[in-house]
């Protein structure tokens, strides 16, 4: 590893890798670029485990953060053959999104076998539908609010106030001040606040 900091680091390889075109291979950089960032990326794929998906680190998934980043290290070679990020924070941005697919895909298969074997036990119980469907909706409609944030909002939003990140970490994933991360969160808490308002007044069941 280098002693500069990761996101110069990171950007230079990104550069390197918008010179690319005609038969050089763009692999051999695309693998220095993912050396140089695995502490970071390992980091993010330990947050977003541990905080969002901690079900797929018991039985019988026993998911571990290596495990994780070792899948989105495969992810990432597939997908930079076609996707080219231009700066740090598009590359760390996609890195996210393949680290979400990837455990929503693990997340999927453990919930099907889960559902067999209750279906095997003859154990399925249907929720009440009404306050299945009122769920269902208030989820959908603040994930519907929280993806028209504008970018730089969502972005610190998701790792701040979703996967739970420190500002301090999310600043350096995002190469900004932790202060920048703070302005963004709180602009990104008014926009939801004023879109969502009126859940915040609804009744519990």
């Amino acid at each position: 590893m280098s002693d500069e900091p990761t996101t110069v680091v990171v950007q230079r390889y990104l550069n390197e890798l918008a010179g690319v075109s005609g038969e050089t291979p763009a692999e051999p950089i695309v693998r220095q670029l993912l050396g140089e960032s695995v502490s970071r990326l390992q980091m993010l794929c330990t947050t977003l485990l541990m905080r969002r998906y901690p079900r797929l680190t018991h039985p019988p998934t026993n998911l571990q953060p290596d495990e994780l980043l070792s899948s989105v290290v495969e992810r990432m070679l597939k997908a930079m053959r076609s996707v080219r990020p231009t700066n740090v924070r598009q590359f760390f941005a996609l890195a996210n999104q393949h680290m979400r697919w990837e455990l929503n895909d693990l997340a999927r298969r453990l919930d099907r076998q889960a559902s067999a074997q209750l279906v095997r036990d003859s154990m399925v119980a249907a929720p009440p539908a009404s306050s299945s469907s009122q769920l269902s909706q208030n989820a959908t409609r603040i994930l519907e609010v929280i993806e028209s944030l504008p970018a730089e909002e969502r972005e610190a939003f998701d790792m701040v106030r979703i996967q739970g990140m420190s500002q301090l970490d999310a600043a350096a994933v995002l190469g900004v001040s932790p202060k920048t991360v703070q302005r963004r969160v709180n602009r990104a808490l008014l926009f939801l606040s004023e879109r969502l308002g009126d859940l915040q007044s609804q009744p519990t069941a």
